[in-house]
C-alpha cells in the first residue's frame, strides 16, 4: 500500500512539474487581437509612467518638463492598471510603419530652475520611462559581457539621465537622455504585404545640439543630427548637461528592422527565463521537503497508528484500561471546542477564500488567459475572484462554527466578511495617503478606491452571507467520540512541545519549500521585472500546500501523544508561523538586494509585505488546521471507545 501511495504521489509531482515546465516556456494567449499595419501607417507611440526601483513611487511621464502635445489623452485603464501606478498617455513620438526617420526634432525647451531640480532628482533616483508601442513595452537592449553570442538582456524602460564627469574633473554633472533611437522589428506577410510589430527596442543618447542663426520652428537644420550631411548621433561624447537657462532640443530616431519572429510569440523574448535550472533546483529542493515529511507522516500513519490502533482495540481487562497512555487518552476532551472558537472559524473561511483565488487565478494563469500584454489583468483577476470566492468563505465558516455547536453566526459571518479585508484596506489606505504625499501616480484615485469598496461591500459581503446560510442550515457533523463535561488536565510537556517552540519549528518546512521561488516573486515585484513562469509556482504552489498539511499533522500526532489535546489553534498556526519567515525573509532582501534610500519608499515595502504575509498566514494556516481537522477524525474513528 506504502509504494503504491508513493508510486502515485512522484506520478503526480512528475505530471505537475512537466505542466510547470510547459507553462513557464511562455505559454499564453496574446490577449489582444494583432494590428496589421500597411507601409506609411501612423504609429503613435504612448507614454506609461517614470518608475524607479530606488524609490518604488511611479510618477506620470508630463511630471517631468518633457515634450508635451497640445492634448494629453488618457488611454482607458482597468482597475490592475490604477492600482498598479499606470497612466497611459499619448505623446509627440509619431512616425510612420515601414519609413525610417532620422534626425527628427520633438521640440526645444529651456530648463526652469523647477525643471532642473526636478530632472536632477529623477536621475538620482535612476527613474526610467516607461514607453508602448502596439501594447509592447520599450526595451533598452543589453549585450551580456560574460557571453556575446547569447541573445541580449532587456531593460525594461530607458533611463532619464545619468550621471558623470567630464574628462579632468572630478565634479560629478547630470546628462538628460535627450535623443532616442527607436528599432521597431516587424514580421512581414509576404503575401498581402501587410506587417505586425514583434519587437520596440531603444538607444539612448545625450548630445548637446547645435545649430547656426537663431532658433525657427520648424525650420532649423541642426549641426549635430543631420541626416543630409550624414552625421548623426552615434555616441555621447558631447552630452547635454541639466542645467537652468539652458536649451534642450529632444530629437529621435525612428528605424525599422524585419524578423522572423511570429507576431504569437513576440513575448518570448520579453519573458525569456535566463535561470531555468535555479527554478528546477527550487522544486527539486521542494520536493526533497516533501518526500522527507511524506516518509514521516507514512511512518506515523502505517506503523505507529496501526500499532496503536490495534494496542487499544485488544484492551479487554479494566487494569490494562487504565494503564493506556498516549493519545487515545484524550478521546474524551479532543473535539471540546477551543478557546475564541468564532475567531478560529473566522481565520479558516477566510483562508479558505484565500486558496480558492490563488487556485483559480494559477489555472487560470497557466491555461494562458492572463496574458502579459493586457496590463493589470493579473490583479484585476484577483480581485474579482477573491470577491467571488466569498460565499466559500462564509460556508467553510458557518460549518466549523456549526461544528462547535454555536449559535451566533451571523456575527461569526460579519466578522468573517469585513476583519481580513479590513484590515488590509486600512493598511493600504494609509499606506496609499503617504504615496499621496509624495505625489505620485502610483496614488490610488478616490473614483479607484470607492470601486474597490463598492466591490467589497456590493459582491464579497452579500455573497459571504448567502455561503454562510447554507452552511449553517446544513446539520453539523457528528464527532466520532463523544465529548467529556469535565475537561481532563494537561501534564507539565516537555520543552520541544512548547506551544511557542513547536509552532516556530513547524513554519520552517513551508517557508523552505517556497523561498527559492519567493525571491523571483520579490524581484519581480521590486526591481520591475515580468513574472511568468506561473508553471513552476503553481507547482511550488502545491508542494507548499503538502508541507503544510504534512507538518501540521506530524506536529499534531505528537502533540496528542503528550496528552495535550488543545490541538485546534495549534494546528492553525503551526503551519501560519511560516509568515513570520516571510516577513523576515523579505526584511533580508530589503537590507541586501535593494538600493531604497527614502524613508516612505521603505515604509511602503514593509507596508506591503507586511499585507503579503499576513496573506500567507492566513492561507497556510488553514492548510494547517484542516489537515489535522482530517487526521483526528480520522484516528479517534478508528478505534473503539467504551
Amino acid at each position: 500500500m506504502a509504494t503504491h501511495e508513493a508510486h502515485s504521489l512522484m506520478l503526480f509531482v512528475g505530471l505537475m512539474v512537466l505542466a510547470g515546465a510547459g507553462a513557464a516556456r511562455g505559454f499564453y494567449l496574446p490577449g489582444v487581437a494583432p494590428a496589421d499595419f500597411r507601409k506609411k501607417d501612423l504609429l503613435a507611440v504612448k507614454v506609461s509612467q517614470l518608475s524607479s526601483i530606488k524609490t518604488q513611487l511611479p510618477y506620470s511621464y508630463y511630471s517631468l518638463p518633457f515634450c508635451r502635445p497640445d492634448t494629453i489623452i488618457d488611454s482607458a485603464e482597468n482597475l490592475g492598471e490604477v492600482l498598479r501606478g499606470d497612466r497611459i498617455e499619448n505623446s509627440l513620438y509619431v512616425f510612420e510603419m515601414r519609413e525610417p526617420k532620422l534626425c527628427q526634432i520633438v521640440c526645444r525647451t529651456v530648463l526652469s530652475q523647477e525643471g532642473e531640480k526636478d530632472f536632477k532628482e529623477k536621475i538620482d533616483d535612476e527613474y526610467r520611462i516607461n514607453m508602448i508601442l502596439d501594447n509592447l513595452p520599450l526595451v533598452v537592449p543589453i549585450k551580456r559581457l560574460d557571453d556575446q553570442e547569447a541573445p541580449a538582456v532587456y531593460q525594461h524602460g530607458v533611463h532619464v539621465g545619468v550621471k558623470g564627469q567630464y574628462s579632468g574633473s572630478k565634479e560629478e554633472k547630470h546628462f538628460i537622455h535627450n535623443h532616442f533611437s527607436f528599432l521597431v522589428k516587424y514580421h512581414r506577410d509576404a503575401n498581402t504585404d501587410l506587417a505586425r510589430i514583434v519587437a520596440f527596442e531603444v538607444k539612448p543618447y545625450s548630445i548637446k545640439h547645435e545649430y547656426d542663426g537663431d532658433w525657427k520652428e520648424n525650420d532649423t537644420r541642426l549641426k549635430t543630427c543631420d541626416p543630409h550631411s550624414r552625421h548623426l548621433v552615434i555616441d555621447s561624447d558631447s552630452p547635454q548637461e541639466v542645467e537652468a537657462g539652458k536649451e534642450i532640443i529632444f530629437t529621435y530616431d525612428a528605424n525599422f528592422e524585419e524578423s522572423d519572429i511570429k507576431w504569437a510569440s513576440r513575448w518570448d523574448s520579453y519573458l525569456l527565463m535566463t535561470d531555468d535550472q535555479i527554478h528546477w533546483f527550487s522544486v527539486v529542493n521542494s520536493l526533497m521537503i516533501v518526500l522527507f515529511l511524506s516518509g514521516m507522516v507514512a511512518m506515523i500513519m502505517l506503523r505507529t497508528l496501526y500499532r496503536d490502533i490495534s494496542k487499544y482495540n485488544q484492551l479487554e481487562s479494566q487494569e490494562e484500561a487504565q494503564e493506556e497512555t498516549g493519545w487515545k487518552l484524550v478521546h474524551g476532551d479532543v473535539f471540546r471546542p477551543p478557546a475564541r472558537a468564532d475567531l478560529l472559524c473566522v481565520y479558516v473561511g477566510t483562508g479558505v477564500q484565500f486558496f480558492g483565488m490563488l487556485l483559480v487565478t494559477l489555472l487560470f494563469a497557466i491555461l494562458g488567459l492572463l496574458s502579459p500584454s493586457n496590463r493589470g489583468g493579473l490583479m484585476t483577476a484577483m480581485l474579482l475572484v477573491w470577491a467571488f470566492m466569498g460565499v466559500l468563505a462564509g460556508y467553510a465558516a458557518a460549518r466549523l462554527y456549526r461544528g462547535f455547536r454555536g449559535s451566533e453566526w451571523k456575527k461569526v459571518t460579519v466578522k468573517t466578511a469585513l476583519m481580513f479585508p479590513g484590515t488590509v484596506f486600512t493598511v493600504f489606505f494609509v499606506l496609499n495617503a503617504l504615496i499621496w504625499g509624495e505625489r505620485s501616480s502610483g496614488a490610488v484615485p478616490f473614483t479607484t478606491m470607492t470601486a474597490l469598496v463598492l466591490l467589497w461591500f456590493g459582491i464579497s459581503v452579500p455573497l459571504v452571507f448567502v455561503g454562510s446560510y447554507h452552511g449553517f442550515r446544513k446539520p453539523a457533523t457528528e464527532d466520532p467520540v463523544r465529548t467529556n463535561k469535565i475537561p481532563r488536565q494537561i501534564p507539565e510537556q516537555p520543552w520541544y512541545m512548547n506551544p511557542a517552540v513547536s509552532v516556530l519549528i513547524g513554519g520552517i518546512l513551508p517557508f523552505g519549500a517556497v523561498f527559492i521561488e519567493l525571491f523571483f516573486i520579490l524581484t519581480s515585484i521590486w526591481l520591475h521585472q515580468f513574472y511568468y513562469i506561473f508553471g513552476f509556482l503553481f507547482v511550488v504552489f502545491a508542494i507548499l500546500v503538502v508541507t503544510c498539511a504534512e507538518i501540521a499533522v506530524v506536529l499534531c500526532y505528537f502533540q496528542l501523544c503528550g496528552e495535550d489535546y488543545e490541538w485546534w489553534w495549534r494546528s492553525y498556526l503551526t503551519a501560519g508561523s511560516s509568515a513570520l519567515y516571510l516577513f523576515l525573509y523579505a526584511a533580508f532582501y530589503f537590507f541586501t538586494k535593494l538600493d531604497i534610500t527614502k524613508v516612505v519608499s521603505g515604509v511602503l515595502y514593509f507596508g506591503y509585505m507586511l499585507i503579503a504575509s499576513y496573506a500567507f498566514f492566513v492561507l497556510t494556516g488553514t492548510i494547517g488546521f484542516y489537515a489535522c481537522f482530517w487526521f483526528t477524525r480520522l484516528i479517534y474513528s478508528s478505534v473503539k471507545i467504551d
